[in-house]
């Protein structure tokens, strides 16, 4: 089972993916593998998604997981649909209780001390920092992080390719989510390629 920290430490940004349309998911997971992200976060925000995971986990160097989970029938559909990893846009105790019962890597969302201190409980040391321009920016987790050294972190809500440097800058973030790479619709996948090889290049 791949941990958490390494599905995290594969590519600096982790597309944050809404698929409308079941036959967009190849077209662009392709393209995102291509441009060098393989691990892709597909948001349960539509009734496509969960057979996008599917499709998607064809696709060669894929790492496929889903996003937006909330609760255990979620997480139990996700795993069904084949995601290699879960993320989530809060910490509910039985929500990170059934993620490490299923022993699947978990990304769960975190916007304050409490969230972390509970993730802590649960023996969770990653989490998502969400909505990462809205609670806050950098300043925000720069003092959330001082008192937590154990903990890493990948940003997601409000960044872009322009700002998304000066948070991989940051020793405790290891990736930013961005759906600035994934863009929904039809899917051209040259321009999508070259939009995640900029991301891609973030990385150093």
């Amino acid at each position: 089972m791949t941990a958490i920290a390494d599905i995290m430490q594969t590519a600096p940004v982790i597309p944050v993916i809404v698929v409308d349309e079941v036959e967009h998911a190849v077209p662009l997971a392709r393209a995102l593998v291509a441009g060098g992200l393989r691990v892709l976060e597909v948001t349960l925000r539509t009734p496509a998604a969960l057979d996008a995971i599917r499709a998607m986990k064809q696709v060669d160097g894929a790492i496929v997981g889903a996003g937006t989970v909330t609760n255990q029938q979620e997480l139990a559909a996700a795993i069904d649909a084949g995601s290699e990893f879960i993320v989530s846009p809060g910490l509910t105790e039985p929500l990170g209780k059934a993620a490490i019962r299923e022993g699947i890597p978990f990304l769960p969302g975190i916007a304050n001390a409490g969230d972390i201190m509970r993730g802590l409980d649960l023996g969770l040391t990653h989490f998502k920092f969400f909505p990462a321009m809205a609670a806050g920016g950098l300043p925000a987790l720069k003092a959330l992080a001082a008192p937590f050294g154990q903990c890493r972190f990948c940003p997601t809500g409000g960044i872009t390719l322009e700002n998304a440097p000066e948070w991989l800058a940051f020793d405790p973030v290891l990736c930013v989510g961005g759906s600035w790479v994934a863009p929904r619709g039809a899917v051209d996948e040259a321009a999508v390629e070259k939009v995640a090889r900029e991301a891609a290049a973030l990385g150093g």
